[in-house]
């Protein structure tokens, strides 16, 4: 195991700093200490200099230190997310202010999930979406600024530093050795992942991510880490967020992850009628002569339309085709959700009739598609992607 790194802005965190270390040392654990600051590269506070860590950026240690602390703490961002997973990391604490914060955790962000990080901010009572991202970091609030050691910071910090030592001294009992699958789900594809769940029983370890924007990211955050042995990616609804404009959209590079590894892959058109929004008066103006159902007072679906959802077919085509391992991909034509059936209001064949053209369009091989005419929430649709899955698993072992 590496040991535990300690990183801050020596130049106005110092003492925290080495007060953290200090703490981690005395748990028994071997502490390298990381300068990140932006002042003044040649000053010597720490294990590593800033001058070292400002050396990982690709344009060299001079696109660091600038004189403009807006963009030489994006630098050192960049640099120090280049230089930490280099590195032999047993685990990360970080301290900082909002400035602070967006500096380290970037670099977090890089490590494989499972290596322990603890972030100390003034910024952790807020949104930390932008901070965590799809990562396990653990956030702990500063309550006072970190700004020196007194009857406050002493108590934040000493926890911090002690939930660090802990997850680097106790081991994690072994969980049984079975294959891990990734799946992803909305509350209107439960039923389907709920049944492929119950056909493949103990067979496998199952990943299920909440198809929110950011979940469809932590499962590739994993697939790229080498934790997921396959993928069941039912629900890709992000991406209709994406396209249109809702709230929980997926980045550009959804499903990139798969193409890099080739990790065998099942998909499918899950809750791709809808994009969401939050409260009903939060929907933008541009939308509003559109089909809307309030699945709750915080959350509010908006139908997808035709053209729609022959862009979103566009896009899975053009990313399915980018795949380098055996991949399947499977469309209900009766239905993609618990919404999109007769009698309920999202149903809408034309438009689920425009994903299907697009898709079949747009792909390189159809060898990869496959048609059932059913909806996607039908047990014999399970069926169907509990079958797919296995034709990919004995791709690879053929």
């Amino acid at each position: 195991m590496g040991p535990a790194y300690v990183i801050g802005t020596h130049d106005t965190k110092g003492a925290e700093l080495r007060h953290v270390a200090d703490l981690l040392r005395a748990a028994g654990l071997a502490v390298t200490s990381v300068d990140v600051s932006t002042s003044d590269k040649s000053a010597a506070r720490a294990d590593v200099s800033a001058a070292e860590v400002a050396a990982a950026h690709p344009d060299g240690v001079d696109a660091v230190f600038t004189g403009d602390r807006g963009s030489a703490v994006a630098a050192m961002a960049l640099a120090l997310e280049r230089w930490l997973p280099a590195q032999e990391v047993g685990g990360v604490l970080g301290l900082g202010g909002s400035g602070g914060t967006a500096l380290v955790t970037p670099a977090m962000r890089a490590l494989p999930v499972g290596v322990p990080k603890v972030m100390v901010s003034t910024v952790a009572s807020g949104d930390t979406a932008p901070y965590v991202g799809a990562a396990d970091i653990a956030m702990v609030y500063s309550v006072t600024d970190v700004a020196g050691i007194n009857r406050i910071s002493r108590l934040v910090l000493g926890n911090a530093a002690h939930m660090l030592a802990g997850a680097l001294t106790r081991e994690i009992p072994p969980g049984e050795d079975r294959p891990a699958v990734g799946l992803t789900m909305f509350g209107v594809t439960t039923p389907l992942v709920t049944a492929v769940l119950e056909r493949l029983g103990t067979e496998v370890d199952p990943l299920v991510f909440h198809a929110t924007g950011t979940g469809g990211t932590a499962m590739e955050k994993l697939v790229d880490s080498g934790l997921v042995s396959s993928v069941l990616d039912l629900t890709t609804t992000e991406i209709a967020d994406l396209l249109v404009g809702g709230v929980m959209a997926a980045g550009e590079d959804r499903l990139d992850a798969i193409a890099r590894t080739g990790v065998p892959y099942v998909g499918s058109v899950g809750a791709v009628d809808m994009v969401n929004f939050g409260a009903r008066d939060t929907v933008p103006p541009r939308f509003a002569d559109r089909l809307f159902y309030e699945h709750n007072p915080q959350v509010t679906l908006m139908r997808t339309t035709p053209e729609e959802n022959a862009e979103i077919g566009a896009f899975l085509a053009r990313k399915i085709n980018a795949f380098t391992g055996p991949a399947l991909f499977l469309v209900p034509t009766g239905g993609v959700s618990l919404l999109d059936v007769p009698g309920q209001p999202f149903h809408d064949p034309e438009a689920d009739a425009a994903l299907l053209a697009a898709l079949e369009s747009g792909l390189d091989s159809h060898t990869r598609l496959r048609k059932f005419p059913m909806a996607i929430n039908d047990p014999e649709f399970a069926d169907a992607v509990v079958a797919a899955w296995r034709d990919v698993q004995r791709e690879v072992a053929a």
